[in-house]
């Protein structure tokens, strides 16, 4: 049981090493060129190192539409939507390399740090190279929508007080591309340039809103869009959006640290019986001994281990509150 418990310990700690590898790798590749955290956006960097306005906007656009454009490849449609919204600067194919490669990584470390068989390390180590990129782009793209969320009240108050001072609404959308950082501000000067190039304001707002998936910017698209079609103050409406959107993140965040403590007991219940486990597997490797080659032992196991998936999911539904 000792060789079990140590084992199990080994493959987390390949699966953990592994994930921790793509993004080493992703920053080695492209550096500091897709932080998200840049005061001057991407777009901009790339026009201040000499790149056109037209060739900028190419390339953005293309970044945009590289992902969902290839889920028909093989294992790649897992990970499409997500790696859209996280805007991954690896192409599809390199991804799928990526995926490729950590398998072998994760092939490579079973093999030297534990005794499980070769059709095992065959079956697991694949899983644990298309978990790890899909683990790693998840949280990409919750880290991604998350800032969105936060820079959009800023962006669309940037753009009622252009609009008061009676700048044009195209140039409303280009001060938020400048004085924005990433990730709205390159999302917005995609939009600008859109527009300078003959582009719909509307359409781009409302694509730009299905490709993130971000309900509060489908308000902001349908918004754009009546008061184009019946007129109106524009700047009224976005204004009152704005207030809107932060009146539910406060909302949000209320809520959030009302329920904290009853999330809290639900992850140390959920987490609890398998740190107990793993733990009595350490000081008392020889506990199970005794019981391993009864005819009950196999079924036991299967029927803890389905009570211990709806302990979890029943205490995910139970702090899981929806505003």
């Amino acid at each position: 049981m000792w060789g079990f418990g140590a084992e199990t310990l080994i493959y987390a700690v390949i699966f953990v090493s592994v994930m921790f590898l793509v993004e080493g790798i992703y920053l080695l590749v492209f550096g500091k060129s897709i932080s998200l955290n840049n005061r001057i956006n991407r777009r901009l960097d790339m026009m201040e190192k000499g790149a056109a306005r037209q060739e900028v906007l190419e390339q953005l656009r293309k970044e945009m539409s590289q992902h969902l454009s290839t889920r028909k490849i093989p294992l790649y449609s897992v990970i499409a939507k997500k790696a859209q919204i996280a805007n991954i600067a690896f192409k599809p194919q390199q991804l799928v390399m990526m995926m490729g490669f950590l398998a072998a990584a994760a092939f490579v470390g079973m093999t030297v740090g534990t005794t499980a068989s070769f059709p095992i390390r065959l079956i697991v180590s694949p899983l644990m190279g298309v978990g790890a990129v899909y683990f790693w782009v998840n949280g990409k793209a919750k880290k991604r929508i998350g800032m969105m969320e936060e820079q959009l009240p800023d962006a669309i108050e940037l753009m009622v007080r252009s609009l008061k001072v009676g700048h044009p609404f195209s140039s409303a959308i280009a001060a938020v591309a400048t004085e924005s950082p990433d990730p709205i501000g390159t999302e917005f000067g995609v939009i600008a340039d859109e527009a300078a190039y003959g582009g719909d304001l509307t359409e781009s707002l409302q694509e730009m809103a299905e490709r993130l998936d971000m309900q509060d910017l489908r308000f902001l698209a349908v918004a754009v869009g009546i008061q184009a079609k019946s007129g109106g103050n524009l700047a009224e409406i976005l204004a009152g959006l704005a207030a809107v959107i932060r009146s539910r993140f406060r909302l949000f965040r209320k809520v959030a640290a009302i329920t904290a403590e009853a999330k809290f007991s639900g992850f140390f219940l959920s987490a609890f019986p398998i740190l107990a486990l793993i733990g009595m597997l350490f000081t008392k490797p020889d506990f199970y001994d005794e019981v391993m080659e009864t005819t009950m032992f196999v079924p036991a196991v299967i029927i803890v281990a389905f009570l211990l998936i709806i302990n979890i999911v029943f205490m995910r539904v139970m702090t899981n509150i929806k505003v």
